[in-house]
Formats: C-alpha cells, structure tokens, sequence
C-alpha cells in the first residue's frame, strides 16, 4: 500500500487559519486517515476548479487533487461556501 504525501497550498492553509482548533483537529485526523486512502470515502467531482475529490469533514469540506503519490489539498471550506 503506497502512503501519499499531503500538500496544502495557500488557499487552503488561509481557510485552516479561519477555523476554530476543535475544528482543526478534527480536520487534522481526517487528513491522516486520507493519506492512507485517498479515495477510499471520498466523492469524486465533475467540472470543479477547486479540485477532483473531496472529503466530508462535518460541514466541511476538504477539496483535493491526486498526483502521483501526492494529494494537494485545494480548499477547505464549510459545505455552503465551497461549491459557489
């Protein structure tokens, strides 16, 4: 099984500072149990900018792409923001 390296770029690590730390610990741990398995319980999305998967985190959504052995995590924001 291939562990992958997780990447956050700016936008997303913009969105983490917004958030509260409960909220970012449980993100935290979610993003650990999704470098194990990236598309294990993620959904797949058509015709969005903001990446390819995401992962539900509670209201929260974590927006992501796969390369190679890499997920950049694109965005991280609450489920009524992050499609608009």
């Amino acid at each position: 099984m291939v562990e992958y390296v997780i990447l956050i770029t700016k936008n997303a690590r913009q969105d983490i500072d917004k958030l509260d730390r409960v909220l970012v610990k449980n993100i935290y741990n979610k993003l650990i149990y999704l470098k194990n398995d990236p598309t294990g319980l993620s959904k797949s999305l058509i015709n969005f900018d903001q990446g390819s998967f995401r992962y539900r985190v509670g209201d929260y959504r974590i927006c992501f792409d796969i390369d190679g052995n890499k997920i950049v995590v694109n965005r991280i924001r609450h489920r009524r923001e992050v499609y608009k």
